[in-house]
């Protein structure tokens, strides 16, 4: 009996393991089979993903499209930014934001002082950029009060875009090691790329439009809108007149965003939250930023697109009662009317006021320094109104106002204490902004160039109603060779270099050394590789883009004369003279180079034989008068 127990139970304990053993093999097979199902689920995962690195890997090494990196090199171990960075907020028009250029070395020195300046065309220095830019002013002043540094002011703003391309634009200013960062933005907040109510927006999303600022950094992001672009063309015709209009005609899609509206109220929305992730991003590197109120012509730049305010007033009636105010001397009435009446512009090319109350509350926010650009605007304007003594259109400075953004924020630097550390000041803070002044290198080309492109704007919507049916060449009428070399370079048939070197060696051709030197001198403080006018001349002669036909020897030491390199000088006019020893132009300039060296008696010489030859030459005459009290 027992043992039938004892059987039992073993048969019972067999049974047992068995069923045990079955239920491991299964588990385990059922593990195995989850195990194929995960790694299935996971290879189904990656192929599309290594699809489109492949793709991407493909189209980089076939160089396809343009390159998106923000940096690029240009000899002698300089940087600047791309060109083509801009493309990537341009999709349903064909433009490219023009750069200054500004150039900056690819390894920091110990003794830089390196400025980055953020914006859009305000910061650019539209319609005088490069030179007339508020960031030439600061350059100009830092390099006069801190010479022995090395002074690098990048202006990186660009034309029609808002505060999603500072935001795309900080994290590689940030790799560069900046000392400070200027901001100056706002104005293009609604109709610049990616704006609520520009012909390039992607819709509200914020998520959406930085995700595509992202993806913007691989090549078969363009691919695909190259694709989509050539697919959309078959099924829709494209504006045949595009280049006749000006960009701001261009860029408005929503023509009438009122005051309190839901666009207006995303559009500040928007600024606000980009310029927090702008200076949180800023704040996280430790590099201070400054950022500018902004400027508007509000005195007289009559509303563009008139719409009611919260108690019926149209925009246009709200300006007229601004004017009665001013013409009764009622200036701070007024004041306030004309900043309404741009507010209630439903056109809006110009900041409404709450931007520079959003300035103000995210500054506090990231003890941030804010340059009082507007205060000091106004302080400067007439009855303290900003009108068309410091702008040339709605919000656009001329070059008088251009500084005086400079002055801002310089001043702003100063009192931070934001300005180089390696060396003490060479010039008295009182005298600073008169001696940049005199010394801000800007041409008469400049200006015309600038003057130029405000006359185009304006012949266009929205200052006009009906565009004219002019050309561009009908409507500024060039009368002389600036002229004419304005219009080349604003239909781009020239580039900016070009447009000076032509104006520079016709001044040449005409023995006007001196409008000659402010070109070539111009071009050489603006690009690296021309390090002085002997290394220009070869490189433009190289270029074929000279003749060296023209550079004689008698131009030559004229042109070393005003470089105040005297030996070389004496060296030219000599020979010159051994081919005409009579020229009293000649003879003059050896004279003078000669007294600069304090070699009198030789001065003294050369003017009497100028004088003999040309008893009435001016200049020789008053250089024998300075000589004999000598």
């Amino acid at each position: 009996m027992k043992k039938n127990n004892k059987n039992k139970s073993d048969f019972s304990k067999q049974k047992k393991n068995l069923i045990q053993n079955k239920t491991e093999i299964k588990t385990k097979s059922n593990l195995k089979i989850n195990k194929s199902k995960n790694w299935f689920y996971v290879i189904l995962i990656l192929i599309p993903i290594l699809f489109f690195v492949l793709i991407e890997f493909s189209l980089r090494i076939f160089n396809y499209g343009y390159d998106q990196s923000q940096w690029i090199e240009i000899g002698n171990d300089k940087l600047v930014i791309n060109p083509d960075f801009g493309k990537r907020y341009f999709n349903n028009i064909n433009f490219v934001p023009q750069t200054s250029d500004d150039y900056f070395d690819k390894v920091k020195k110990s003794n830089s002082f390196r400025v980055f300046v953020l914006g859009a065309s305000s910061a650019a220095g539209f319609p005088y950029m490069p030179m007339g830019a508020f960031s030439k002013y600061i350059k100009k002043r830092l390099e006069l009060v801190y010479p022995s540094s090395t002074i690098e002011v990048i202006n990186i703003s660009m034309t029609a875009v808002n505060t999603y391309t500072l935001l795309d634009l900080i994290p590689g200013v940030l790799d560069k090691d900046p000392d400070l960062i200027l901001i100056y933005a706002g104005h293009n907040e609604f109709y610049g790329a990616l704006g609520v109510g520009s012909v390039e927006s992607l819709g509200s999303s914020e998520l959406l439009k930085k995700m595509i600022l992202y993806l913007n950094n691989y090549k078969i992001t363009q691919l695909i809108k190259n694709s989509l672009s050539g697919i959309l063309s078959i099924f829709s015709q494209k504006e045949t007149l595009e280049k006749s209009h000006t960009l701001m005609s261009k860029m408005a899609k929503e023509k009438s965003i009122p005051l309190n509206s839901e666009n207006f109220n995303k559009g500040v929305e928007q600024f606000s939250n980009n310029l927090s992730e702008i200076l949180d991003k800023v704040k996280g590197k430790n590099v201070p930023v400054i950022v500018g109120r902004l400027v508007s012509n509000l005195k007289d730049q009559v509303p563009f697109e008139s719409a009611k305010s919260e108690n019926s007033e149209t925009a246009i009636e709200v300006y007229k009662a601004a004017q009665k105010e001013y013409e009764n001397s009622n200036y701070s009435k007024a004041d306030s009317l004309f900043k309404l009446a741009k507010d209630l512009d439903a056109l809006r090319f110009r900041a409404p006021e709450k931007f520079n109350q959003v300035i103000n509350s995210i500054a506090k926010q990231y003890n941030t320094a804010i340059a009082p650009v507007d205060s000091l605007f106004s302080f400067n304007s007439e009855n303290r109104i900003i009108g068309n003594n410091l702008m040339v259109d709605h919000l656009h400075p001329n070059v008088e106002g251009y500084m005086l953004i400079g002055k801002a924020f310089y001043e702003t630097m100063q009192k931070m204490n934001y300005l180089p550390k390696n060396e003490n000041p060479q010039i008295q803070f009182a005298k600073q902004d008169s001696t940049t002044r005199a010394n801000f290198v800007f041409t008469k080309l400049d200006s015309i160039i600038g003057n130029n492109i405000v006359e185009l704007l304006k012949n266009d919507w929205p200052f006009t109603k009906i565009k004219t049916a002019k050309s561009n060449e009908e409507i500024l009428n060039p009368k002389n060779y600036v002229d004419s070399i304005s219009l080349q370079y604003i239909e781009n048939k020239i580039s900016y270099a070009d447009a000076y070197l032509e104006a520079a060696s016709i001044n040449l051709r005409r023995d006007n050394i001196e409008e000659y030197l402010k070109y070539m001198n111009i071009l050489i403080y603006k690009y690296p590789g021309l390090k002085d006018i002997k290394t220009a001349i070869k490189y433009f002669y190289e270029q074929r883009k000279v003749d060296p036909k023209d550079y004689t020897n008698k131009r030559l030491g004229k042109i070393s004369i005003l470089n105040k390199e005297y030996e070389k000088a004496i060296q030219y006019l000599n020979e010159s003279l051994k081919l005409n020893p009579i020229d009293d132009e000649v003879l003059y300039n050896l004279a003078f180079a000669y007294a600069e060296i304090k070699n009198y008696n030789s001065a003294n010489e050369f003017v009497k034989k100028c004088l003999q030859i040309n008893p009435l030459n001016k200049n020789g005459l008053k250089l024998q008068s300075r000589l004999n009290k000598n």
